[in-house]
């Protein structure tokens, strides 16, 4: 499926106040909504994914996988601020004719919502049966549930949290120093701090996986080598590898989005926020996760009314979300298929 381009009429609005004169949110969908209108799985995706998710979520959705669009109508958007089709940094201003750039105004988790919002009452659906999201796409999810709780029937939340947590903030404005360091980030090109997204990118890795990762796919079998090593070459291929699709504009906006998470902003505290998503909830916990701490995830499950908490153990971290799709199918399958009465269950699954 190609790429569609949903184009709002009137100026958006912003949590900060300022306006976005010209919304477009890109947006891809699979399979077809049915004539009950209940089989809509709504995926939110992580910083520097896009909404193809049949192209980058192998394992959980697709034609053979739990989530396939010969069951289900599946909707995936681009979230505000991402270079892949919906406005961003990149795109043109209609005030000035000229691209934003670092003019482009700070958003939220909540302005992501609220444009979804409005794209999902375009396509005619009023009932999201499971929306999913793990890391930046779960507090979207998350957002979602509570902004609108009787939408939602399912929420599924994987390496996520309630709100961003100082450790996260210092990898995100670690990142941004060494995008600022680059000169030709303050140029206003499209290609402006390249070489600074590509040391970022090499920060945010080290937050991904851990050192058992790293230990255990990057390790050199010559005792004699002296330079060259296998973890360099990855760092440096990484970084290269998202600097060819991505741009420095869009990274530092969305990671100062990150870090303004937090559900209980304007709603007395966090655990109030928790207690209004009526969905049934599952929360998931990597245990080797070092940016998203299983504390973060059990947090969500002792305060969201009828969620269940389960975690699993993988040697890759963070990104354990996006690479242990078949324990991570099996948990989900199970889970949208019982029957629970609101107790928070930990689990441990190999």
């Amino acid at each position: 499926m190609s790429i569609e381009t949903f184009k709002y009429p009137k100026t958006f609005t912003l949590e900060c106040g300022k306006k976005l004169p010209g919304l477009e949110v890109g947006y891809h969908t699979y399979g077809k909504l049915n004539k009950s209108c209940n089989n809509v799985i709504w995926v939110c995706h992580a910083l520097t994914a896009n909404s193809d998710v049949m192209d980058w979520w192998h394992g959980l959705f697709g034609k053979d996988d739990l989530f396939n669009p010969d069951e289900h109508y599946i909707v995936c958007a681009n979230i505000l601020g991402s270079p892949y089709g919906t406005v961003n940094p990149l795109s043109v201003n209609p005030l000035t004719g000229q691209p934003y750039y670092l003019s482009f105004p700070q958003f939220t988790i909540r302005d992501i919502v609220h444009a979804h919002q409005l794209l999902a009452q375009y396509l005619g659906v009023d009932q999201i049966n499971v929306i999913i999201g793990g890391s930046l796409g779960g507090q979207q999810a998350l957002e979602w549930s509570i902004i609108e709780p009787e939408r939602i029937n399912n929420l599924v939340l994987l390496a996520t949290n309630a709100k961003h947590s100082p450790w996260g903030i210092a990898f995100n404005e670690s990142q941004r120093l060494a995008i600022s360091t680059d000169r030709t980030f303050y140029a206003n090109t499209p290609d402006g701090g390249s070489k600074g997204l590509k040391a970022a990118r090499s920060f945010a890795l080290l937050s991904y996986r851990g050192y058992e990762t790293y230990d255990l796919t990057q390790q050199d079998n010559e005792s004699g080598k002296l330079e060259n090593y296998r973890a360099s070459s990855y760092q440096n291929y990484q970084g290269e590898k998202l600097v060819k699709r991505f741009n420095a504009y869009s990274y530092w906006y969305l990671t100062k989005t990150m870090d303004s998470h937090n559900v209980g902003r304007g709603r007395e505290s966090l655990e109030k926020a928790l207690s209004l998503v009526k969905a049934k909830t599952l929360v998931v916990g990597v245990k080797s996760d070092i940016l998203f701490p299983v504390a973060e995830q059990q947090y969500l499950a002792k305060h969201i009314p009828n969620a269940l908490y389960v975690e699993f153990e993988s040697v890759y971290g963070h990104d354990s979300f996006l690479i242990e799709t078949k324990t991570i199918s099996k948990i989900i399958d199970s889970f949208l298929g019982s029957n629970f009465n609101g107790k928070v269950i930990k689990m441990q699954t190999a």
